[in-house]
């Protein structure tokens, strides 16, 4: 098999070829990185050299996705089992499709290079539709390059370094000359090829990882403005094509009227005593209501007893809400909306263009406040994208499988057993400082909804699947609480439990409704029984943070969607998306908006299977209901894309 190095020049296997040129690609976009970081070295003050080299670690990830598609069309023609890819004018053609292609992927690349200091972010697929309507853009891209000319020699030196380099390589061949074998190694090699560019494009091949979007690219920093650092121009724009919904809009006429009715500042409590409290947040997988038989006596008779007896006592002594609402219908919805009151519309906050933006979390606002802080999850590192983002959102510690150390407890599937895994969590929790912030997301009622074996016998279930799973955790929770119970901290404790989303498993007709696809139990909890009984009102996930900072009275402002729901400042409400469609409750009415208009009006409360819209009924309601609404998605909207989610340090 003839091939050889000499100098800087290979000559041989077609192969060994196709993996040169990648490598050549994937060292320049590394070099990209680092002149990214000093061409805004003012940005990233109080970087260590052990940040950088995490930092240029984990961005290789991001590369091979971005490298991988870039040159699919190259690598394509060049793993094709035909003899013709070796001829003079084939190797031509293809040698300047790599240089082509990947000149565009690095002029994206060195564009951000200066445009990042206009945005704060990586340009992402939305910048298409951002200077579609600019009618000078010509001109304005001619300035660009005019006032900054240095990028644009920085990006002439990458492209010859790019051309110089690849040609270096050059393919000999082919060098099997039996027929058969040729023809029939190269088909056997294509599709191995294939599977190899569908597990570097995912970013890995585990079934626990989803294909890693700009969130992750959190997990490798320390600091959420390094994020940019991490991820890569083309891969921020293919991550996102066809995903960006979030666009600037104005539905009102002036940021006055805008404000007036509806803004997401939170003035915090400058008068009150801030209090010193641990919050502890269990975050439980698919907990839907219907499967809790406090929130159900009337069901089945008044019979119903529900699936989680410890949940149901523990109930008896919590304050809780008979209207409480998911902002949506994913783990990864829940997340944002919980600790950061940051729900999902439209798209899942973490799979949006804007997933690397500054926000204000419980992590960050308490963790100023000298809270430690931690996020306990027992599922494999970097399972849902939950870590990167409980690092963007500065929730301190992140406590995992790794961190765990016994994968004999491992479900096989999604990670720790629930009742393992918790009592790891009470035993970490004991080691906190006190205050502390502490949110954990359950694992065990999950698909395929399997118990350890131990239980099976002692939770029967019922007719979905997921009921064992439900009583499973439910008893785990029990266990923790017996624990934890008896610690010096938990006094002085307040706990909030919320469901991430409903089962896809249903009990009764009602839960298949626009209503029921969203209903899950939120309440609190203190051990002292100070707060206690069942509310009418409206209460959603995004609500959890800023009633947690209102109950410390909390006294610096801060940005949240959702309201404290123990003051009456603010009307009760709660939204979410569905379809196509955005869901919003208020008073007695959900009212369903597609973007541009209304299209049906309930009465929630009453007319449970949604069978009456009172759209012609109650003209006056829709208006002011629809009114609502749309102040809420301009906010949304025009401050995700302006990367306007927190205040500025002059406004605190």
């Amino acid at each position: 098999m003839p091939q050889y190095f000499n100098g800087f020049k290979f000559q041989g296997n077609i192969y060994v070829g196709l993996l040169l040129r990648l490598s050549i690609v994937m060292l320049l976009f590394s070099v990209c990185r680092i002149a990214f970081y000093f061409f805004n070295l003012d940005y990233f003050e109080g970087m260590t050299i052990t940040n950088f080299i995490k930092i240029m670690a984990g961005g290789l990830r991001f590369d091979l996705t971005a490298v991988l598609y870039t040159n699919a069309l190259f690598i394509l023609l060049t793993i094709l089992p035909f003899q013709f890819r070796f001829n003079a004018w084939y190797q031509k053609i293809v040698t300047w499709l790599f240089c082509i292609t990947n000149s565009i992927a690095f002029s994206g690349n060195v564009a951000d290079f200066v445009y990042f200091r206009f945005t704060g972010r990586r340009t992402t697929a939305d910048v298409f539709q951002q200077f579609e309507n600019e009618n000078n853009l010509g001109m304005l891209g001619l300035r660009f390059l005019w006032d900054y000319w240095y990028a644009v020699l920085f990006l002439i030196v990458i492209i010859i370094a790019l051309v110089w380099l690849s040609k270096r390589v050059k393919v000999q061949g082919p060098q099997l000359t039996n027929k058969i074998i040729f023809y029939s190694s190269g088909i056997l090699i294509m599709p191995a090829i294939i599977y190899l560019f569908i597990i570097g494009g995912r970013g890995g091949a585990y079934h626990h990882i989803r294909p890693i979007t700009l969130n992750d690219a959190g997990q490798y920093v320390e600091n959420p403005r390094d994020v940019v650092l991490v991820l890569n121009t083309p891969f921020a724009i293919y991550r996102t094509l066809g995903k960006t919904k979030i666009q600037r809009v104005k539905l009102f006429k002036s940021e006055e009227e805008l404000e007036a009715i509806y803004s997401p500042i939170k003035r915090g409590d400058t008068i009150a005593t801030q209090k010193r409290l641990n919050v502890v947040i269990l975050i439980l997988e698919s907990f839907s209501k219907e499967f809790i038989g406090y929130f159900n006596h009337h069901r089945e008779e008044g019979t119903y007893k529900g699936y989680a007896p410890f949940l149901d006592s523990l109930l008896q002594h919590s304050k809780s809400f008979k209207y409480s609402f998911a902002n949506g219908r994913k783990s990864i919805d829940a997340l944002p909306s919980v600790v950061a009151s940051v729900p999902s519309m439209g798209v899942p906050y973490v799979l949006t263009p804007f997933s690397g933006n500054k926000i204000n979390s419980l992590g960050s606002l308490l963790g100023a406040e000298g809270y430690e802080t931690s996020f306990l999850h027992g599922a494999p590192n970097g399972s849902m994208g939950f870590e990167a983002f409980m690092n963007v959102a500065r929730m301190g510690k992140y406590y995992g499988m790794n961190e765990y150390g016994k994968d004999d407890d491992f479900d096989g599937w999604w990670g720790i057993w629930d009742e393992k895994f918790l009592n790891y969590v009470a035993s970490e929790q004991n080691k906190f400082h006190e205050p502390f912030l502490s949110v954990f997301f359950s694992v065990s009622s999950h698909h395929p909804y399997i118990i350890p074996p131990e239980y099976d016998q002692i939770f029967k279930g019922g007719k979905v699947a997921v009921l064992k799973g439900i009583q499973y955790t439910d008893n785990a929770l029990r266990k923790y609480f017996d624990k934890v119970s008896k610690e010096s901290w938990f006094q002085n404790t307040l706990f909030v439990i919320s469901a991430d989303h409903v089962s896809s498993n249903v009990l009764f007709d009602d839960g298949r409704t626009a209503q029921g696809q969203f209903s899950i139990p939120i309440f609190f909890y203190r051990p002292d029984n100070s707060l206690i009984g069942m509310d009418s009102t409206i209460v959603q996930q995004a609500d959890i943070m800023p009633t947690v900072l209102g109950y410390l009275n909390y006294h610096k402002p801060y940005i949240a969607f959702g309201r404290d729901i123990f003051k009456n400042s603010e009307k009760p409400k709660a939204w979410n998306y569905e379809a196509g469609v955005y869901q919003y409750y208020q008073d007695d009415y959900l009212l369903q908006f597609d973007g541009k208009k209304s299209i049906a009006l309930y009465q929630f409360k009453t007319d449970v299977m949604q069978k009456n819209n009172l759209m012609q009924k109650e003209p006056q309601v829709l208006l002011q209901m629809e009114k609502q609404l749309k102040a809420i998605i301009q906010q949304y909207n025009n401050r995700m894309v302006d990367n306007n989610l927190t205040l500025p340090e002059s406004a605190k």
